[in-house]
This record gives structure tokens, sequence and C-alpha cells, in this order.
């Protein structure tokens, strides 16, 4: 029988964490709703009595480890943390997805706001939730496609920095038996996060529901020892078993193509 788990999902208000969250409620598992928009949580709280939203603002410090010390409190345990929230582009300006952020436009109050919610963030998140997590823990982070952490600032370099902590944190808690992987949607997709000003058909986005079907295998049993890797559901195959569906839409995370390039210096 598959387990039922305690998620803690951030950005769970918006279209892709909303999706995920349903996706999660549909399994059966119990969802830690955290959101900055209170009307969105309420409004997804009135699907299932299975979500306990909670309103945060993740710049904050104080907050971040706030959320993590009332899920616990309210459930026991933690059994996993899905770090879907962030902050784009978009909202410096409207047609910042296809006229990028020049380096001239970029204040350290724009640099530090977004650093502080895509990287900072989820490491507090995840740094106040370790201690209340079992063995079979699951770490989920949302970062971007590569071409993206290339050729967007500041946005792109959060998310490469993610992509990095992600790689890391996977080999550092492996001997604890907590999985940490990357989940990305492969593409733009329909949700607030991309402004109308941007021009684009979002008859032709990525639909965020497409998140849902590898957030929960990657959540189950049949996960268990699936780590350091990165899912693209645009490229999941729900006609496949879990694992068949991850090998076709997974790779390794980061970029350890690369790796062979370093030196160590062994003491």
């Amino acid at each position: 029988m598959e387990s039922s788990r305690v998620v803690l999902v951030t950005g769970a208000a918006g279209g892709i964490g909303a999706a995920i969250t349903r996706a999660l409620i549909r399994a059966g598992h119990t969802v830690v709703a955290v959101d900055r928009d209170a009307a969105g949580l309420a409004k997804l709280g009135a699907v299932s009595g299975y979500i306990h939203p909670l309103v945060a603002e993740l710049a904050d410090v104080k907050q971040c480890r706030n959320v993590v010390a009332q899920a616990a409190k309210r459930y026991g345990r933690i059994d996993a943390v899905i770090n879907n929230a962030g902050i784009g582009v978009s909202s410096l300006r409207p047609d910042a997805e296809i006229n990028w952020p020049t380096i001239e436009e970029l204040t350290c109050e724009t640099w530090d706001n977004f650093f502080a919610i895509n990287v900072r963030a989820p490491m507090l998140l995840v740094q106040a939730a370790l201690p209340h997590m079992q063995r079979n823990g699951r770490i989920i982070n949302n970062t971007t496609s590569f071409r993206t952490m290339l050729r967007v600032l500041p946005y792109g370099a959060t998310k490469s920095a993610l992509e990095s902590m992600s790689a890391i944190w996977a080999t550092e808690l492996n001997d604890r038996g907590i999985t940490v992987n990357v989940l990305i949607p492969g593409g733009p997709t329909d949700t607030p996060f991309i402004s109308d000003g941007a021009g684009w058909d979002r008859a032709k986005m990525l639909r965020p529901q497409i998140m849902g079907p590898p957030a929960c295998w990657l959540i189950s049993d049949d996960a268990a020892e699936y780590t350091g890797q990165r899912i693209i559901a645009a490229n999941w195959d729900a006609a496949l078993p879990g694992g068949a569906a991850a090998a076709k839409a997974g790779r390794a995370i980061g970029w350890p193509e690369l790796g062979a390039d370093a030196v160590w210096l062994k003491g």
C-alpha cells in the first residue's frame, strides 16, 4: 500500500503549485500549502480537507522558518518539501520575457529580492525541515531550462544556483535516505508567472497540470532510490510505469558532463 505523506509545497496557490497540490491530494497525500496569496490559498483549500494553508512571504527569513515549524507542530513530521515558489522577470515589467532585463536595469533591491525568494528560501525551508524528516524524505526543486539559465538575468542566475544546490544536496543527503530531485515543466507554461505582455500564444504553452504526475511519482514509494535527477515534465509519458517514465524524461541534475574538467586536491 502506498504511503501517505505530509508534503510542504511553496507557491501552492499559483498555476504550477496548485496543479501539483491537487495532484498530491488526489494521490492521498496531505499538503501544507504555502503562498503569500491568501485568497488563492482559500480557494485551493476549499477543494479538500487534506490541505493546510499557510500564508507567508518567503523573502522573509523568519516566515520561512515559521511555516516549517507550524507544519511540524501540526503533523509531527514533514515527509517532503517541494520548492516551487519563485519570482520571474515578468514581475519587473510586462515584456521582460521577450526583452530581457539588461545589466543596467538591475538594482541591488531587485537582485537581492530574486535571490531571497528563489535561492535563500529553498535553502531555509530544507534546512528547517530536515530535523523533521525520516528516511525516505523527499526534496523537489523547481529550477528552469538550461537555456534560460544562460540568457535571462536575474532569474536564470537564481535557478542555476538552485540547480547546483540540488546536486550538492542529493550527494550530501543520500546516506540519510533523503532524495533530492529537480522537476521543471520544460518550456513556457500557461500561468500568471508569465505576463500577457510577453505576447505569446497561451494556447501553445504547456499546461501546468503536466507537473502533477511526475511530482506524485517522485513522492511515491517507487521513487525511494531515485535521486540526483532532473525531470522535464513535458517529456513524461503517463502511459509508462513511473520508473520508465522517469528514465525517459530525466537526466542527472546540473552539468555532470563538465565534471571531468575539474581538478580536485586530495588532503
